[in-house]
């Protein structure tokens, strides 16, 4: 008995060094063709922007081609659910976002990824406060004249938001909690796609990314009212945020990261690091993501799990307190 478990053992250790010799390999090797980066949400929104920033850049780093593929639905599961499936050869890659990982969970019943045991962690990247914009057909230039009308007429109008959960869904939750106004929530697919209809007039307003409501402020075709960061925004100087319109301490904000899946290597986690960490202080990347509102970051790989890790009970007990329940 004794010299079988032996042998055993001696198996166990000849796979485990194997399997170390394969991941060194392929790492040293890496990349060797091109990346899939999978983007969540549609094309238009603040995760398909900014994967297209990154992906040039880490493209021109990693001497591959970096591909973004738009994978939407559900709050960003799906996407998440492709990457988590997806090979740890580090062909295949996410931009993640605190929306799906931190949200969702209090949202969804079954969720289809366990964001601590499918993925690796490789480095935070951007994070940004929202913007409140409105059809400029809404009677209404200020938040407080906004919340007036919203009183007068409970439940006429409506928001809209990138999805059940998503944060653009979270502020207005907080704003109706704070404000005591009735609107009705309508989800998309993505936060692009909402700010689209609500430039189309299909719906009052929407909490916004900077990224794909910034334009269509400069341009007029969206009434912006507040910021959600508890410092005004670089690119909107001139509106004011939430907490100077009477509601302190109302604060939110998005932010993403990269991440591959479960048993990635450690030196493809460090060589993509690596290039974000030149990338991200580049006064390119921080002009382009000045002008969507983001600020870029950049970490080492165990900060994207503490980030989530210490906000998970703050957006659990704000769910709590709007009564929203998991479907």
């Amino acid at each position: 008995m004794c010299g079988m478990k032996k042998m055993i053992y001696g198996l166990i250790a000849l796979v485990c060094l194997a399997n170390l010799f394969v991941h060194q390999a392929l790492a040293q090797n890496y990349p060797s063709r091109p990346i899939k980066f999978i983007a969540p949400f549609p094309p238009g929104g603040t995760s398909d922007v900014l994967g297209r920033l990154i992906a040039q850049k880490l493209s021109e780093g990693l001497g591959q081609p970096v591909i973004l593929e738009n994978r939407p639905g559900a709050s960003g599961n799906i996407g998440h659910e492709m990457a988590a499936k997806a090979s740890a050869d580090g062909y295949t890659i996410l931009l993640s976002n605190s929306s799906t990982v931190v949200n969702n969970p209090f949202l969804y019943k079954q969720m289809p990824f366990d964001w601590y045991k499918d993925f690796t962690p490789i480095s935070m990247v951007a994070i940004a406060g929202q913007v409140l914009v409105v059809n400029p057909n809404v009677p209404a230039k200020t938040l407080a004249e906004l919340t007036a009308l919203l009183k007068a007429n409970p439940g006429k109008y409506n928001f809209g938001s990138g999805g059940k959960g998503i944060q653009s869904h979270i502020s207005g939750e907080m704003y109706k909690a704070a404000s005591g106004v009735d609107i009705v929530h309508i989800p998309y697919k993505g936060t692009g796609v909402a700010v689209a209809d609500a430039v189309a007039g299909q719906i009052q307003m929407v909490f916004s990314d900077m990224a794909p409501a910034v334009p269509f402020v400069k341009s007029n075709k969206l009434r912006a009212l507040a910021v959600t960061s508890l410092q005004r925004s670089s690119t909107l100087p001139d509106v004011p945020t939430m907490a100077e319109q009477g509601y302190p301490g109302f604060e939110t904000s998005v932010w993403w990261s990269i991440v591959g899946p479960k048993g990635l290597p450690n030196a493809i986690v460090e060589r993509i690091n690596f290039e974000l960490s030149k990338i991200m202080v580049t006064q390119e990347i921080k002009d382009a993501f000045e002008k969507l509102g983001v600020s870029p970051l950049y970490s080492k790989p165990e900060v994207v799990f503490e980030k989530s890790r210490a906000e998970s009970p703050i957006i659990g007990e704000i769910m709590k307190r709007a009564g929203i329940e998991k479907e």
